[in-house]
């Protein structure tokens, strides 16, 4: 070739050769990871993954631009859809939580309701999440929004506690939450009750952040099957969710990992509206 050595062009042949093959075995990697997770994000996908890509010479950035020249990189999803009826007869509680800092398991829960499996179907997830290490406590797929899918997560909730301090649930001003069913219980297990005094979703943004784990990394709202399926898809992403899944406001540990200390500071995003840290807006 004129104005190119052989010895040139066959050392650039094999470099671009051997960034193709380190790329390949990097995809491999990551692919194995999202099989299970399949939206996980670039920065826990490193942090899962550093020793293998370590050996390979492959740091964060570089990881980011294999995933950005192979399409990789994941989109985040923003959409948010009501199914709060806080319009009923019930006693509302106050928030409890305002400013409050998080310092170990079981010192608030939060609960919410969210659909899956697509907007047009009848099917929705209740959830009961430790606000300082992220673990779901309990879950309820039901095909409707009565009062008893959210009881049902609430009980699976109480019976995994692993601590005897005192404990707040924190939710929405739901008719779910604030029924009578639903008080009574709290009551009886010495729980306090709190509720957000907005309308805004940002109010019990870690119910909500949890919520849209599980719905957009795990695929949740994206399946289309009956409600026996999905009770077993929603079991699996659960698990996965709770045992492999790191988190970055606990310093990528697991929730599973988080919930067995209380030695973490956990890390914290900035309110929407202030310039304080708020511990409210974890995620």
């Amino acid at each position: 070739m004129v104005g190119i050595s052989r010895q040139r062009y066959y050392r650039s042949f094999w470099i671009t050769e051997s960034k193709r093959a380190k790329a390949d075995q990097v995809i491999q990697l990551v692919n194995s990871l999202r099989v299970v997770m399949p939206r996980l994000g670039t920065r826990k996908l490193y942090h899962m993954l550093e020793p293998s890509l370590q050996s390979l010479h492959v740091g964060r950035d570089k990881l980011f631009r294999i995933l950005k020249a192979n399409d990789m990189l994941i989109k985040p999803k923003r959409n948010y859809w009501i199914t709060t009826d806080s319009h009923h007869r019930f006693r509302k509680h106050k928030n409890l939580i305002e400013d409050m800092l998080l310092e170990h398991p079981e010192q608030v829960w939060v609960s919410d309701i969210t659909y899956i499996g697509g907007r047009d179907r009848n099917c929705y997830l209740s959830l009961v999440t430790d606000a300082y290490s992220k673990k779901i406590m309990g879950y309820d797929v039901s095909n409707s929004l009565a009062a008893q899918g959210a009881l049902s997560a609430l009980n699976m909730a109480i019976k995994q506690r692993m601590y005897k301090e005192s404990l707040i649930h924190h939710s929405d001003r739901g008719f779910q939450y604030c029924s009578m069913d639903y008080q009574k219980i709290l009551k009886k297990k010495n729980i306090s009750p709190s509720m957000t005094e907005s309308y805004d979703p940002y109010a019990n943004a870690i119910a909500e952040r949890v919520n849209g784990i599980l719905k957009q990394e795990f695929l949740l709202e994206d399946y289309h099957v009956n409600i026996q399926t999905m009770k077993l898809l929603v079991e699996d992403a659960i698990t996965i969710y709770n045992t492999k899944r790191p988190h970055w406001s606990c310093y990528m540990k697991t929730p599973e990992q988080m919930h067995k200390q209380n030695s973490v500071k956990i890390r914290t995003y900035k309110n929407k509206y202030s310039c304080k840290d708020s511990p409210t807006t974890i995620s």
